[in-house]
């Protein structure tokens, strides 16, 4: 296990370069010019003076290589930059914006893993009845409806018309509800069928034949079969949570949710070059360190896959 994990970690470190690349690429492949951007959006006149002053000022006046070095090191201290539009640390934004990012996360992720383990089971169990079919229909309907016309819907139905909770911001437990089931109706859609596929799958192997032919009880039948189905689920897992995190720009959008998605969506419309260059590279180690993860937890359950890799 330990030299699987070092090889691992140790294949970890050209992706990371290699994503912090990436990121720094794409920004510089806008055709806005940051000084000119840097300039207007603090409703300044762009002389000739004045960008020259801004280019010196952002190093943009520096090679492309030196700046890219300057600004990986700087990002591995935790600077990545200042704001275009206030002038304030990238990173004292990221930190005020991220809580609210992680409650939302949080309560999506909690009701996915007790709706869709609970559906998964039920339709599971119940295969080919009403019930199994009805609770398909609505996985099929939630995989099907976007989840800014999801939004609205609840939004219209319980804010608006029932008026139940908040239609928008962060004011209280109850404020958090819509925005998380909003978030998870995907994620709940997506695990219903994969668990419900994966244990209609190990009902058909021997090892359940031979449970029953020697008298085990049906609960206990079911629980080895649950453990048996969650390998693939575990692996989905591992790259749901950082989507769920890099996925709330929309919903933040919709329900005017203080988080790191709003700051994002933000920034495009400003060009907000740094926060977008943070963001992005955030957001792609998430996805990269979620799955290593998953894939080490994987090994540690199963000793076959350390010999796979």
């Amino acid at each position: 296990m330990g030299s699987y994990l070092f090889r691992r970690l140790l294949n970890l470190i050209p992706i990371l370069i290699g994503i912090s690349f990436l990121s720094f690429v794409l920004i510089n492949l806008s055709p806005s010019d940051p000084a000119e951007v840097a300039v207007r959006v603090n409703e300044v006149t762009p002389t000739e003076e004045v960008l020259a002053e801004t280019r010196a000022k952002l190093g943009l006046d520096k090679p492309f290589l030196t700046r890219y070095v300057a600004w990986l090191n700087n990002s591995l201290h935790g600077d990545f930059g200042n704001r275009y539009v206030d002038d304030k640390p990238v990173l004292g934004e990221i930190q005020k914006a991220l809580p609210a990012t992680l409650v939302l996360a949080g309560a999506a992720l909690c009701l996915t893993l007790v709706c869709s383990l609970s559906a998964g089971i039920v339709c599971a169990l119940y295969e080919g009845t009403f019930l199994d079919r009805l609770i398909r229909g609505g996985v099929f309907l939630g995989t099907a409806m976007p989840s800014f016309w999801a939004g609205l819907l609840l939004m219209w139905l319980f804010a608006v018309k029932l008026d139940l909770v908040p239609t928008s911001g962060m004011d209280g437990p109850s404020s958090v509800l819509l925005p998380a089931v909003t978030l998870s109706l995907a994620y709940i859609a997506t695990y219903t069928r994969l668990i419900r596929a994966n244990m209609i799958q190990n009902k058909q192997e021997n090892y359940i034949l031979y449970a029953r032919v020697r008298g085990l009880p049906e609960r206990s039948i079911t629980r080895h079969m649950f453990k048996n189905s969650l390998q693939a689920s575990l692996t989905a897992l591992g790259m749901s949570l950082p989507k769920l995190i890099a996925g709330t720009f929309v919903v933040e959008s919709i329900f005017a949710w203080p988080g790191i998605g709003r700051l994002c969506v933000a920034a495009i419309f400003n060009r907000d070059f740094p926060v977008i260059q943070a963001y992005v590279l955030i957001m792609a180690v998430l996805f990269v360190v979620g799955n290593v993860l998953v894939d080490i937890l994987s090994a540690a359950v199963d000793p076959r896959l350390r010999k796979e890799f």
